[in-house]
């Protein structure tokens, strides 16, 4: 089982979760979401991309793009697949402190949804990442905001 580790030590207020994708077959939609985080460089600053993907049928759920890591927009994004897709049974992600802290694990747990850590880097999340640098929207927005200044 695997917890979020600040200077080698777990950090105290984040619950341990079991890895729940061992031997699983994943053979519907809203079986398992994958979620990733992805820096935007920007001429100062950077911004930061998170999406919602479903592992099976490797449909986007999701974005939302900040200027700041807080998880707030996470959660957003979160609850924007939910309404629109549904919920799914388990939602896998990293251990990134956007999706240990309380704001997003309650979030899920509100929803019903078992949370799983990602235990390594697997080609199916990988295309969260590779997705998330081919949205559309990235391009008009960088080329818009490529003179202004980002703030946290």
């Amino acid at each position: 089982m695997l917890a979020c580790v600040r200077g080698g030590k777990k950090h105290p207020q984040h619950k341990i979760y079991p890895y729940l994708l061992r031997d699983l077959t994943i053979d519907r939609p809203n079986q398992v979401w994958c979620v990733g985080i992805t820096y935007i460089p920007m001429r100062r600053g950077f911004l930061y991309l998170v999406a919602i993907m479903d592992w099976y049928s490797r449909k986007e759920l999701s974005w939302r793009l900040s200027n700041s890591m807080e998880a707030n927009f996470c959660v957003e994004a979160l609850r924007e697949a939910i309404d629109r897709n549904g919920k799914p049974e388990i939602m896998n992600s990293d251990q990134g402190s956007q999706f240990t802290g309380f704001e997003w694990t309650q979030a899920l747990k509100d929803a019903d949804v078992k949370i799983s850590p990602l235990v390594h880097v697997n080609m199916r999340c990988r295309a969260v990442h590779g997705r998330q640098r081919s949205l559309d929207p990235l391009s008009s927005l960088q080329a818009a905001t490529a003179g202004q200044r980002t703030t946290g």
